[in-house]
């Protein structure tokens, strides 16, 4: 990504030196009439020229015909005009010296016809002009430093601005989160919305924020995320400055995954892939717009906590009940205090308040300053503790001067270095001015509301943190040193390249395992063979039990298609299977014979597992590892981690699953090594940074872990053109 480039399109969008409206209009309630109101009534900075070949005047101002009549070179232009007419206006605004543009129309779909047809032209537009723009289909952009209000809103905004920045496909998502923002006592210094992003993309704009000193949280809305590369080299930026970034994302319906032959396909849809791509990169992804108003909160204020430790002393043992609860659901921790910490409290409470974590303190840790002190000096200094939460509520109206006394102590502490304080209140509620003011004073303390959605932020910030470590441990190869330039994976790369030139797409499991075994996945004894004849001499040679499979390149999903025949204890069995495997493909509607039968060694039982990788539209590459079988796609007992693959992943991915508990053993169970897990993920890795532009798919169900290795029992591999 070219942050420079980047940096200067975006600044160009925010801080221009004057503004041309092109489609000006003051007919009441269309949108032309509201930016026109708004960028008089916030300020601009700049000249402002409305333009409309049909007008004289726009609200007592000379109205402009065209470019070449305005007294300056135009430099942002807000263009209001029919959808047809934009690449034009682009064209010549360009040609005119503008830098930059806010496109409101809409009409430029990705269907067909004339959308699709527009689109394009308005694509060609911006490659030929350079110009940098928002849009189009948005709703405008709220700038605070340059007083640039383009946005459609009637409602009064506060341009005061403050460490939020806001980017999002949708002006109603952006207009709403800013609201609720504001009622928190947050402001934005940005607020842009991005529409379909056919200029700049939300990774510009992460770019451009991340150095703006004043920035500290950005929150993005994405429905369709282009550019991965570039997002993810922007939120690096991002967080290497300080900043985080918090993502709202589509795509968590049945309806938004992609279709996709292999198991790994129908399980990633574009959430996980875009999870797998957020964690390495430092993104929070929030479910609601309330979580992302909690996370803003938390972070706009408070520095992380170092781990998912927490303190708490709260003035109701009911409330201590819900945290409890609360952080049972969100995998964070209330640990036993230090016996110095106790014995430190104990000494400092009163009667019927209840020393452990979280303490019970009642109204006696309230009676004096100097009790209060000890308490969080306490609860801080315990080793245990990483973050101290204290139950305490903003003053929504004079008359609560215990409170506000109380609120300046604890910011006193937050403001100084150490570890993170935070209130946190029962339930969630409004605020008032009186109560803003009160937050305004504190700029140190976060106020989190609720304890369910509280933790739920603090354990989302934990989280973020881990998995960005575990991203930052380095690529160590598991592949045995022999292996990393063999003839046979270079064979396998160059056959899956032709394979995937040609048009190949659904791989036969025979060649899906050749080409895996050359990267070092374990396989059991097997041989394939052509006819039933074929088949039995095979069978005397691997020994009994064995597997009877189909081979056919119609087949994705053998189980389903009933093409696999387990126990299969003697020669009249083999020919028998043969011949059911035949009427069952023919029974699931595939009309070809089978191209010829695999016969396998049968495994001994262990626990079966899923490895896959998979190719996201929108995020490229993911992994995928968990419970595996039958019943894959019904427990859905996966985790996804994106590329490239290293041991820290590898071993994080098994340990995010509850097969993790059936590997250590679970109910008397023997415990199982992962080791050969973690090899194969390994594996799937190397393939991946190989020949990653040529595969769509990769599908090893079962993988069975055994008390002695491992085995590939099935695979399938899926092909792109590259």
């Amino acid at each position: 990504m070219d942050f420079a480039a980047a940096r200067a399109r975006v600044g160009a969008l925010v801080a221009p030196r004057n503004v041309v409206l092109v489609g000006a209009s003051d007919r009441p309630g269309s949108w032309a009439a509201r930016v026109w109101r708004n960028l008089n009534r916030y300020g601009f900075d700049g000249p402002l020229f409305p333009m409309n070949p049909g007008r004289a005047e726009i609200g007592g101002e000379i109205c402009y015909p065209d470019f070449a009549s305005l007294p300056e070179k135009p430099d942002h232009l807000v263009i209001l005009a029919p959808a047809a007419h934009v690449p034009d206006v682009l064209r010549t605004g360009a040609a005119g010296g503008a830098r930059s543009a806010t496109i409101f129309s809409a009409g430029f779909g990705e269907g067909e016809g004339a959308g699709s047809a527009l689109g394009a032209e308005l694509r060609t537009a911006l490659e030929e002009t350079g110009i940098a723009v928002s849009g189009p289909n948005c709703m405008g952009n709220v700038c605070a430093p340059s007083r640039l209000v383009t946005l459609t809103e009637d409602r009064q905004l506060n341009l005061s601005g403050g460490p939020i920045a806001l980017v999002g496909q949708s002006g109603g998502v952006m207009i709403f989160l800013n609201q609720s923002l504001e009622e928190r006592g947050l402001f934005a210094d940005y607020l842009i919305t991005s529409g379909n992003e056919a200029g700049l993309s939300v990774a510009d704009y992460i770019a451009y924020f991340a150095d703006e000193p004043r920035i500290k949280v950005i929150i993005v809305y994405i429905e369709a995320l282009k550019r991965a590369d570039d997002f993810r080299q922007a939120c690096l930026a991002a967080r290497a400055a300080g900043k985080s970034v918090i993502a709202l994302k589509l795509g968590g319906s049945e309806e938004g995954r992609s279709a996709a032959m292999a198991h790994t396909g129908s399980l990633a849809g574009s959430l996980e892939a875009f999870d797998a791509l957020a964690a390495d990169c430092g993104v929070i992804r929030a479910d609601t717009l309330d979580d992302a108003v909690e996370l803003a909160e938390l972070l706009a204020h408070a520095s992380p906590p170092a781990g998912p430790r927490l303190g708490a002393i709260t003035l109701s043992g009911a409330y201590r009940g819900l945290l409890l609860d609360a952080a049972a659901r969100c995998g964070l921790q209330f640990p036993e205090l230090s016996p110095e910490t106790t014995a430190r409290l104990q000494a400092t409470v009163g009667v019927g308040s209840h020393v452990s974590n979280p303490i019970d303190g009642g109204f006696s840790i309230l009676t004096s300053d100097a009790a209060y002190r000890t308490c969080i000096e306490a609860m801080r200094a315990d080793p245990d503790v990483d973050m101290v939460l204290l139950q305490e509520a903003l003053p929504r109206a004079a008359g609560s001067p215990r409170a506000e006394k109380y609120i300046r102590i604890v910011e006193e502490y937050a403001a100084q270095p150490g570890k993170p304080i935070a209130c946190v209140t029962m339930a969630s509620h409004g605020q008032s001015d009186y109560s803003r003011a009160q937050r305004a004073d504190a700029p140190h303390l976060p106020f989190l509301q609720e304890a369910n959605k509280a933790l739920r932020a603090i354990q989302c910030v934990v989280e973020r943190d881990r998995r960005v470590a575990l991203a930052a441990e380095p690529q160590t190869l598991m592949l045995d040193a022999s292996m990393l330039d063999s003839p046979a994976r270079l064979a396998a790369r160059e056959r899956v390249r032709a394979l995937a030139g040609a048009g190949v797409t659904a791989l036969s499991e025979v060649e899906s395992k050749s080409i895996l075994a050359s990267y070092g996945l374990p396989l059991s004894r097997e041989a394939t063979a052509a006819n039933v004849q074929e088949a039995a001499a095979a069978a005397r040679a691997i020994g009994y039990p064995l597997v009877v499979k189909g081979v056919s390149g119609a087949l994705q999903h053998k189980t389903e298609a009933g093409a696999v025949i387990l126990d299969v204890r003697d020669e009249a069995g083999v020919l028998a299977a043969c011949a059911q495997i035949a009427a069952n493909m023919r029974k699931a509607g595939i009309d070809s014979p089978p191209d010829g039968f695999l016969l396998a060694e049968q495994a001994p039982e262990g626990v079966e597992l899923v490895i896959g990788a998979h190719r996201d539209p929108e995020c490229g590459l993911v992994f995928m590892a968990g419970a595996g079988g039958v019943l894959l796609e019904l427990m859905k007992d996966v985790s996804f981690a994106a590329a490239p693959m290293t041991r820290a992943k590898a071993l994080d991915m098994i340990a995010r699953t509850r097969a993790r508990k059936l590997i250590e053993g679970f109910r008397g169970g023997a415990a199982l090594d992962a080791e050969p897990v973690i090899i194969a993920l390994m594996a799937l890795g190397a393939l991946a940074q190989d020949v990653g532009d040529c595969i769509e798919s990769i599908d090893i169900n079962p993988f069975r872990l055994l008390p002695t290795g491992g085995r590939a029992l099935d695979a399938l591999i899926i092909l792109r053109r590259p």
